[in-house]
C-alpha cells in the first residue's frame, strides 16, 4: 500500500475518533456534526481500502 494510502488513513481515523470527541460531548446541532464526521470518516477509509484491493485484483495479484 503506497504511503499516501496510509497516511490518508490515519486521518480518516481521526475523523472517526473526533466525531466520537464530539459525540461524547455535544447536543443537538453538533451531535447530528459528530455523527456526519464519523460517518464520512469510515466511508472514506472504506474507499481508500477498496481502490487498493481493486487496484491489486485488476493487476491480478
Amino acid at each position: 500500500m503506497p504511503v499516501s494510502s496510509v497516511v490518508f488513513m490515519v486521518m480518516a481515523a481521526l475523523m472517526v475518533l473526533a466525531g466520537m470527541f464530539v459525540v461524547t460531548l455535544a447536543e443537538g446541532f453538533f451531535y447530528a456534526w459528530g455523527l456526519m464526521l464519523i460517518a464520512f470518516g469510515l466511508f472514506y477509509g472504506y474507499g481508500i481500502v477498496k481502490r487498493y484491493f481493486d487496484a491489486q485484483d485488476r493487476m491480478g495479484l
